[in-house]
């Protein structure tokens, strides 16, 4: 009997044991399983935030932006009230060919200017804004409300504008010759400058910038007169052109200080340049510097400061 006993208590025992390994093993899988899956979760929910963060984020800088661009647009629209003939879009996209590759005149800062020919014939230079310039609104404006009251035969003349859809345009007339800088700083064209017509060159310019400075309606200082800016018609007659960095003389004092100095370094005043204070001088020394690239055929900038070790206006006052 006791035998027996013994036999049956190892049985028992054997089974209480077996019993608990049976019971405890499914729950230690599912908690190993639980362990490994909740950091798969968490990466996945972590991402989906960012991403989602990201997307509103794009949202929301994608309407910033069309909204700030059509308030620029609304801006411009009191411009059809103005003296200045307003172009509708479809009849300059037929005078350039859809701004062809063939009719683009060049690019500046602005944007891209093409030639155009209306349907009477007449020629035109279509200055087109660029939509990634920052700039190019405020400019846009700018140059539209002052030469739009200028009137001047060594000004470029303005026929019009177009604010369509997302366009912004301005009209000139169209002048053969380009610009000045294709002429004197191209070794085969500079032979067609004999001494004559540089001085007419210079005589036009200056006469333009009197008239800027004391004869118009309004006193306006260019701020970025250059050889690029300077327009030849058929006759090689100059018209100063890009009124867009251009500021109206309202203050009755002689000097305006600003914080913000734009223009071409090389053709900057140095009281501009260092300290942001400009006046008519500013204009007359970027003349300065233009009439010594006029006589010389040298580019008062990086490549002549590079070969000779000096600028243009270093050169002269040393000789």
């Amino acid at each position: 009997m006791k035998g027996w006993e013994e036999e049956g208590a190892v049985g028992s025992s054997y089974r209480f044991r077996h019993r608990r390994l049976m019971d405890t093993s499914p729950a230690t899988d599912s908690g190993h399983s639980s362990h490994n899956g909740m950091p798969i979760m968490v990466s996945i929910l972590v991402v989906v935030i960012i991403c989602t963060l990201f997307y509103c984020v794009y949202c929301w800088r994608w309407r910033k932006r069309n909204a700030v661009r059509r308030a620029q647009i609304e801006s411009l629209r009191p411009l059809s009230n103005s003296d200045l003939p307003l172009m509708d879009l479809s009849s300059i996209y037929d005078a350039t060919n859809h701004f062809s590759k063939e009719n683009k005149l060049g690019e500046g800062g602005f944007g891209p200017v093409y030639r155009g020919v209306l349907g009477g014939g007449a020629e035109i230079a279509v200055k087109r804004l660029s939509a990634r310039s920052r700039q190019g609104a405020a400019e846009f404006r700018n140059e539209v409300e002052l030469i739009a009251k200028l009137q001047h035969r060594n000004l470029v003349r303005l026929l019009g504008c177009c604010v369509e859809k997302d366009e912004k345009m301005l009209i000139y007339e169209y002048l053969p010759n380009r610009s000045l800088d294709a002429f004197l700083f191209d070794s085969r064209r500079r032979a067609q400058l004999d001494w004559k017509t540089r001085q007419s060159i210079i005589l036009g310019i200056a006469r333009g910038l009197l008239y800027l400075h004391e004869d118009s309606c309004l006193k306006v200082i260019h701020r970025d007169l250059k050889a690029s800016n300077v327009l030849l018609d058929n006759k090689m007659n100059p018209k100063i052109s890009d009124f867009g960095m251009a500021k109206i003389f309202e203050e009755e004092g002689n000097e305006v200080n600003t914080g913000h100095v734009v223009g071409t370094y090389g053709y900057m005043a140095p009281e501009y340049a260092m300290e942001g204070v400009f006046s008519v001088k500013s204009d007359v020394f970027s003349l300065g510097v233009l009439m010594l690239e006029i006589l010389s055929g040298q580019r008062n900038g990086a490549m002549y400061l590079q070969n000779n070790q000096q600028t243009l206006i270093q050169d002269v006052k040393k000789t």
